[in-house]
């Protein structure tokens, strides 16, 4: 029998704001590049996760007090603060100067492949032969999105900066996961949140100061301001306090399921707003890159489930 609890946790709301998220997170690559075209990506990013640390901060010293981080705590949210915002959003921010939206989605798509490999690679997660053809399908259809559908230009060494920087999008965030598992041994999903917003806007807004780009926002229009306020407190505040609400309530997994909606979502917006066209060999290896991860996540719960042998996976 079903509790009150168990009703709350699966409730149609949690699904709703799950949808919601990885459809706000497909429209970020597009407000990302309309905010890069007016205007430095350091300066953006700054004023991006200002905005996002104050609301977070605001909802964390209601909900949960103000905080009380011990050193360990602090060094935790300074690593998340230095991969899974900082670098990344360098990474992010840069790398659409270069390349569209909606192919960037579909490179960074692989992102829980570079996770489930990261973790069996580094800290011995168990892997079977489905999880690992998971990987090497994203992994290939990776290929073909950064190479437009010739891998030969890799060997060539014709793939550009930013195809390289948004793959260094997956890497970060695969680092900003295993470091954000850590934390959650004793920060709650808010407080690591806010804390990594705070310490990441702390190196963002330094380095644009050192760039001299944090004011120089003259020519910047309504459009990329608009860009900068919906990535602050859409993008990062609403989307990640929702996604964090529905892996309390329904598991990591699951709610993980839906990050798969967020490269469908920037391709459609992408050519909707931008007027982006991609080629038939990009879209057919980002549909490989999310059916491999869709393969490689549940591989993953089955062996998490206990479903395979020890004598299966050996």
């Amino acid at each position: 029998m079903r509790t009150g609890s168990d009703r709350l946790a699966a409730s149609p709301a949690t699904y709703f704001k799950l949808v919601a998220t990885a459809l706000v997170w497909g429209a970020t690559w597009i407000a990302g590049r309309v905010a890069v075209s007016e205007a430095s990506p350091l300066a953006i990013a700054s004023w991006r996760f200002l905005l996002a640390a104050l609301v977070l901060g605001t909802l964390m010293v209601i909900h949960e007090g103000w905080p009380r981080w011990s050193p360990k705590e602090w060094l935790t949210l300074i690593a998340l603060g230095a991969s899974g915002i900082f670098l990344y959003n360098l990474c992010f921010l840069y790398g659409l100067t270069m390349i569209e939206a909606g192919r960037g989605a579909l490179v960074v798509a692989l992102t829980p492949a570079v996770v489930a490999a990261g973790d069996w690679l580094l800290f011995g997660a168990p892997m079977s032969p489905a999880k690992a053809t998971g990987i090497a399908l994203a992994m290939f259809g990776c290929l073909l999105v950064v190479t437009n559908g010739d891998p030969r230009l890799l060997l060539a060494g014709q793939v550009g900066l930013g195809e390289w920087l948004i793959i260094g999008c997956s890497v970060l965030w695969a680092v900003y996961t295993f470091v954000g598992r850590r934390g959650t041994r004793s920060l709650s999903p808010l407080a690591m949140t806010f804390g990594a917003s705070l310490t990441g806007w702390l190196m963002l807004t330094v380095a644009a100061l050192w760039q001299g780009s944090l004011f120089s926002l003259a020519e910047t229009t309504w459009h990329g301001w608009g860009a900068i306020v919906f990535l602050g407190l859409f993008g990062t505040a609403l989307a990640f306090t929702w996604y964090a609400e529905a892996v309390q309530r329904i598991g990591a997994t699951r709610s993980a399921a839906f990050i798969n909606l967020v490269p469908v979502s920037a391709v459609i917006l992408g050519a909707l707003l931008l007027d982006e066209r991609l080629g038939i060999a990009v879209l057919g290896g980002g549909a490989l890159v999310i059916a491999g991860v869709i393969i490689t996540n549940h591989a993953g719960a089955r062996l998490a489930a206990g479903v395979i042998s020890k004598e299966e996976i050996a």
